[in-house]
């Protein structure tokens, strides 16, 4: 299975990164394959392409803010979380990715 996923936090320091590091350890314990977008402070790192986007089973946005180019996600599988969701249960949130999936 693959996740695509973009992080992103108001003021795009601290908790964008900490969210895409937990998203990214979570997902390495239950064997799924993740690619994080981060979009930042310092702007977007990580850019999922297209082809990326295309293969993935879902796309999960952690964001308390509008995430840049959004209009890339429009016909997936997508599944919106808070940043804070993922910072407190990065597990959880990879298991409603997995659910949502099915």
């Amino acid at each position: 299975m693959k996740i695509v996923a973009v992080t992103a936090c108001p003021t795009g320091i601290a908790h964008t990164y900490m969210a895409a590091e937990a998203l990214v350890k979570s997902a390495a314990q239950a064997q799924i394959t993740i690619h994080v977008e981060t979009q930042g402070a310092m702007g977007i790192d990580n850019k999922l392409t297209y082809k990326d986007i295309s293969q993935a089973q879902v796309v999960l946005i952690a964001s308390d803010i509008q995430i840049e180019n959004a209009d890339r996600f429009e016909q997936t599988q997508m599944i919106q979380v808070s940043i804070e969701e993922v910072l407190t249960n990065p597990d959880s949130v990879i298991q409603r990715c997995i659910d949502h999936a099915k």
